[in-house]
């Protein structure tokens, strides 16, 4: 899977979506936005994750369980925070919404 920047999550898709795969070689992120344009409150908690697809994987939640009201953003902005190691041995980030939930992510390298 190669680096993507935009993202529309659509919650009743499903509730766990892969924003970078392990091997998109993205780590070094600058910001990331996410824009609840749905019709209700979205909660969201991002996270990263190594081999999601096996049965022992290891997880660190970047924030958990954030409520974004109706019609705003959340920034998360502090490129330390986002700087993680995504090669193909390292982490992916997913964000976990509730069903309803709609957001539009951004991602800036």
């Amino acid at each position: 899977m190669a680096y993507t920047p935009y993202h529309n999550i659509d919650g009743a898709a499903g509730v766990d979506v892969e924003l970078l795969a392990p091997g998109d070689n993205a780590g070094n992120i600058k910001s990331i936005s996410f824009a609840n344009t749905g019709a209700d409150s979205a909660v969201l908690t991002v996270f990263l994750q190594d081999d999601p697809s096996s049965g022992s994987t290891n997880t660190f939640n970047l924030i958990y369980g954030v409520n974004v009201p109706i019609g705003t953003t959340l920034l998360l902005n502090d490129s330390s925070m986002l700087r993680f190691d995504n090669s193909s041995n390292g982490y992916g980030l997913y964000i976990t919404v509730g069903s309803s939930d709609t957001l539009d992510v951004t991602i800036n390298k």
